[in-house]
């Protein structure tokens, strides 16, 4: 069974069906040209059994190649006149006898591969101005396809850079520790994941992209295991990232059920869209039974947190950096902070502010009540052994 088109693909037939009609010829086709191959992507054809989408030839011995070096026209009346053209396979199969061709280019001028049209005989009427027509389609061509060109590239560059990644095991994992305010003793730490330096992209900015090609439970899967191998390593809680996506997948129930959960705290970010609460509620339900406790990461960095805290009915909210950052020398994030750990500590909440930098501001979030921080005031991200110990008495579960 023939593979549907695109919706691309269907306007680019509509084009080549007005070349073929309008140069009264058997068949039009578009092809991609990538060096050794010429592949007829979308063809428009009288004669369909012999010409299909997706048939493929050698590029080098092709009508289309010895046009683009300049060794044929780009308007052929009449094949027999050229000894070269009749050299050519396609000459004596199909016994193509007449031939238009253009290059078909993108917006940065790279090549893409041909807009052409062909008959089995002879046309003494073909002309320059035929050759016009065939560049204004090709141009109309081009950007239909480019769109798609580029997206499947960027896919593609995406699954360039995480195979090698999953191959060897998923992103490395280091630890920021996380410290009671009031004492400065450390009572856990989040498991923050890092890719290759050389890509030069933020660990969201990766996941992101990592689920815009299908690939971000299996990437995501992969952080929290290396998450989950530090617990066996370092004392206290460890924090993990998931996504709401990526928590109802069996791979995550399968992790999570060989853990000890009440040393886990399972952060939600509040930028991540929950589809179906009842279902998250539903998923986390036999997890928190055991221990697990649940944070809403990000609080105070959009608009979606509120509702994240309000249907989930978390243990801990994490604020924001860009509130914690200066609420010791601006009065409306203290203010913020202020209202934000008021709603936190009246729901039972455990709050955590993220991002602390300076002793300033560890002494001021400390007066305000926040229970606990994190941040390079208190320590960088990086491997187990650099982190303090616990609090030998402190309670792992439920930190105050």
């Amino acid at each position: 069974m023939a593979r549907q088109r695109t919706d691309a693909e269907q306007q680019i037939a509509d084009l080549l069906r007005t070349a073929r009609k309008s140069l009264q010829m058997s068949v039009a086709f578009l092809s991609r040209m990538d060096g050794t191959t010429q592949t007829f992507e979308v063809v428009d054809s009288r004669v369909p059994v012999l010409f299909k989408d997706g048939t493929t030839a050698r590029q080098d011995t092709s009508f289309c190649q010895k046009i683009l070096d300049g060794d044929l026209p780009p308007v052929i009346d009449d094949v027999k006149r050229y000894p070269l053209a009749m050299s050519l396979p396609a000459a004596r199969i199909p016994r193509i006898r007449s031939y238009v061709s253009t290059p078909v280019t993108l917006s940065d001028g790279s090549l893409y591969g041909t807009f052409c049209a062909f008959g089995f005989t002879s046309d003494k009427e073909l002309t320059g101005r035929d050759e016009a027509l065939m560049k204004v389609l090709a141009s109309a061509a081009s950007v239909i396809i480019e769109p798609e060109l580029r997206e499947q590239q960027r896919r593609d560059a995406i699954d360039g850079r995480l195979d090698p990644l999953v191959t060897a095991g998923g992103p490395s994992v280091v630890l920021q520790p996380i410290v009671d305010l009031t004492t400065g003793v450390r009572v856990g730490a989040e498991a923050l994941s890092r890719f290759p330096r050389e890509w030069g992209k933020a660990p969201d900015v990766v996941f992101e992209e990592a689920h815009s090609v299908g690939r971000g439970h299996e990437v995501e899967l992969l952080a929290l295991r290396g998450a989950a191998a530090h617990l066996d390593r370092v004392g206290g809680y460890v924090a993990m990232n998931v996504s709401p996506q990526t928590l109802l997948t069996p791979g995550f129930t399968t992790l999570m059920r060989d853990l000890p959960l009440d040393r886990v705290l399972l952060e939600l970010s509040e930028h991540d869209r929950v589809e179906d609460y009842a279902a998250l509620t539903a998923a986390l339900a036999p997890f928190r039974a055991a221990g697990m406790r649940l944070a809403i990461d990000d609080v105070g960095a959009g608009f979606s947190s509120l509702r994240h805290i309000v249907v989930t009915d978390p243990d801990v909210i994490k604020m924001d950096r860009s509130i914690v950052s200066g609420a010791d020398t601006d009065p409306v994030l203290s203010k913020l902070v202020e209202s934000l750990l008021a709603f936190g500590h009246g729901c039972g909440v455990t709050v955590v502010a993220e991002g602390i930098e300076t002793a300033a501001e560890a002494a001021a979030l400390r007066e305000m009540g926040v229970d606990l921080g994190q941040g390079w005031y208190y320590g960088r991200p990086g491997p187990p052994e650099a982190l303090t110990p616990v609090a030998p008495l402190y309670p792992l579960a439920q930190p105050a």
